[in-house]
């Protein structure tokens, strides 16, 4: 079962991830998972909005 894609919840955590990167703390080996994190939201929210778009055309 396919679970129901949230753009605000991938927001969220795209905005979380950008945080997390932005601390130096955080590791290089982290900040490359985030960042393939990352691809994977972009890739989906802009995937919901030509799907967003063609509807409302």
């Amino acid at each position: 079962m396919t679970e129901k894609f949230d753009y605000a919840k991938a927001v969220e955590e795209l905005e979380a991830i950008a945080a997390k990167v932005e601390d130096p703390k955080t590791g290089v080996d982290d900040i490359d998972k985030y960042v393939k994190r990352s691809k994977e939201l972009l890739e989906a929210c802009r995937a919901y909005l030509r799907g967003a778009r063609e509807t409302i055309q």
